[in-house]
């Protein structure tokens, strides 16, 4: 029997561009910018990209879920 050769799912990429990190936080692009500015999200800067690290993304959100009886 022959086999269909796997194909690998597309990497998402690590770090997203501001547009892109808001819209998966699902904030403006204004508002991300001022978490960026206020040192709340770690940025990536490359050469004149600013870039979000997905992993930073992640954290943020789970830094701000608001915990039962804190």
């Amino acid at each position: 029997m022959r086999r269909e050769p796997q194909r690998a799912e597309p990497l998402a990429p690590r770090l997203l561009s501001q547009q892109e990190a808001a819209a998966y936080l699902g904030i403006s692009y204004w508002m991300l910018r001022d978490l960026v500015f206020r040192g709340e999200l770690p940025s990536v800067r490359i050469r004149r990209r600013v870039l979000i690290d997905r992993v930073d993304v992640d954290r943020y959100v789970g830094q701000a879920k608001n915990r039962p009886g804190a």
